[in-house]
C-alpha cells in the first residue's frame, strides 16, 4: 500500500490480462480452452533436435500477442528477425533482431510483435524425446503453483 492506494504488482497484472484472456477465448483471435492460454496452430512453429538439446522455433506477425508457459530452466531464446517487446514481472524490453538472451527460469512472459518475428528457445532434452507434449511437461509449468511444486520437488 503506498499512500491509501491498492498496487497490484506486475506479476498479478499479466496473470489477470492471462485469466480475462482466457474468459473472452474465441478460437480465433485469442486461443484458450476455458482454462489456459494454449499453444494452436495460427502460430507456425518448427521443432529441431540434437542430441540432449531441443531447439523451438516460432514464427509471429506483427501485431499478435503470445502469453507463455513459465520456464523452469534457465535458457536461451535467439531473436533471429524482427522487433518484439517482452513484459515480464520486472521489467518491459523491446529486443531487435539479432540478438541472444538468457532466459531465466521462474518468469511469465507477455510478447508482442511489433514487426513479424522469428525466434527460437534452446533447452535442454537430456532424455533425447521427440515427442512435444512430454517436452512440454519437461520444460514449463502452467502456472506458479505447478513451478512451484516443481521447484521444491528438484530442490
Amino acid at each position: 500500500m503506498s499512500k491509501n492506494k491498492i498496487e497490484i504488482s506486475k506479476r498479478e497484472k499479466i496473470l489477470n490480462l492471462e485469466k480475462d484472456l482466457i474468459k473472452i477465448s474465441d478460437g480465433v483471435n485469442v486461443i484458450g480452452n476455458g482454462k489456459e492460454i494454449v499453444y494452436h496452430d495460427k502460430f507456425k512453429y518448427k521443432h529441431t533436435f540434437a542430441d540432449g538439446i531441443y531447439v523451438r522455433e516460432m514464427f509471429m506477425s506483427k501485431g499478435e500477442v503470445v502469453i507463455g508457459a513459465i520456464h523452469k530452466h534457465l535458457h536461451v531464446w535467439i531473436l533471429l528477425s524482427g522487433l518484439i517487446k517482452v513484459v515480464t514481472e520486472d521489467k518491459v524490453e523491446e529486443y531487435k533482431a539479432p540478438c541472444t538472451v538468457l532466459s531465466r527460469p521462474g518468469i511469465k512472459r507477455v510478447i508482442y510483435a511489433i514487426e513479424d518475428s522469428i525466434f527460437t528457445n534452446i533447452h535442454k532434452n537430456p532424455n533425447n524425446t521427440r515427442d512435444i507434449k512430454q517436452l512440454e511437461k519437461e520444460i514449463v509449468a502452467l502456472n506458479y503453483k505447478e513451478y512451484e511444486e516443481y521447484v521444491n520437488k528438484n530442490k
